[in-house]
């Protein structure tokens, strides 16, 4: 396992408007969204970490009704405005995704880059979410049949009789391509880091849907991924503070030991949800917050962002 470097800095492409005040703050490192050569060249004039967030299954689906992942009812899945996950059969979206980071790689030299979206379809940021059964087109279920050795061909006989193989066969199938993204970068990039955002429930939670559902498996996905990133929107999902605190605590018992845990707070959040990731007894390697440029605006958040850093960053010495 390679030393990682603890990062800590905004997430969000408006941020970097306020890129040279950042390292008066304590903040060596900013994400934005693909590679974006305004923002690359932003952070090498404030002498930080450019670390992309590399979206793969997120599509159009009002422009790509042919990527919506098929339900239960054999019908494109319910979706609203957000929604993540694509039909993983459709050959030509997995190109356009490969090409994209390929010319990625190729342009530009990034400290890290996060895999987005890598999961099934559905949306985890709500109180509420609607946890759909997929994907169910022709296409995925004959897959399904030749990766297992089980012969079924409808939804039903699937969920009814091969419910566990089917969630392994989805995680699987969503580690293999984290895997071949990942061999993409390091071939590449052989320093660069990799890291995922991940869906940021217990295996338990919703009926196990992190893997039922989104397929998120980290012990698959471990041996791809460097650094694994929980999105911990408090007041999206519902939720109250304490849970960056409370997923920090647990992940230790679900996540790989040499793999590290960053979280990503949400700048709606600030900064109930900052203290508490302060106070964790386990320590979050680094730290991303989304909507940065909330906080960067305001010099009297950014001075709390500053004390909160620093406080990380001196147990993380510590850990």
């Amino acid at each position: 396992m390679k030393n990682l470097p603890k990062l800590y800095g905004p997430y969000g492409s408006a941020a970097i408007a306020y890129a040279e005040q950042f390292p008066a703050y304590g903040v060596n490192a900013a994400w934005f969204h693909m590679f974006d050569a305004d923002a690359f060249e932003a952070c090498a004039q404030a002498g930080i970490a450019a670390c992309v967030e590399f979206k793969v299954f997120r599509a159009d689906f009002a422009q790509h009704p042919d990527l919506i992942p098929i339900g239960m009812d054999g019908k494109p899945i319910r979706y609203g405005r957000l929604v993540q996950g694509v039909c993983l059969s459709k050959k030509w979206f997995l190109d356009y995704t490969e090409e994209n980071l390929l010319a990625g790689v190729r342009a530009f030299q990034p400290t890290g880059i996060w895999l987005d979206y890598l999961t099934g379809a559905g949306w985890f940021e709500e109180p509420e979410p609607d946890l759909q059964e997929h994907c169910f087109c022709p296409d995925c279920i004959a897959d399904f049949c030749n990766a297992t050795g089980i012969d079924a061909t409808t939804p039903a006989e699937i969920l009814a009789n091969y419910q566990s193989a089917w969630t392994r066969y989805k995680c699987e199938r969503v580690a293999a391509f984290g895997a071949h993204y990942a061999g993409i970068i390091r071939s590449h990039l052989p320093g660069c880091v990799i890291g995922a955002y991940m869906c940021p429930w217990t295996p338990a939670e919703f009926d196990g849907a992190l893997t039922r559902i989104f397929a998120q498996d980290y012990a698959l996905l471990a041996p791809s991924i460097d650094i694994f990133t929980p999105l911990i929107y408090v007041k999206k999902s519902g939720r109250s503070a304490a849970w960056a605190r409370e997923v920090l605590e647990a992940a230790p018992g679900y996540i790989p030991a040499d793999r590290p845990v960053q979280l990503i707070l949400d700048a709606l959040d600030f900064p109930g949800s900052l203290h508490e990731t302060v106070a964790s007894t386990t320590p979050s390697h680094g730290l991303q917050m989304f909507s940065g440029a909330d906080i960067f605006r305001d010099p009297a958040k950014a001075a709390i962002f500053a004390a909160a850093l620093e406080e990380m960053q001196r147990a993380n010495s510590e850990g």
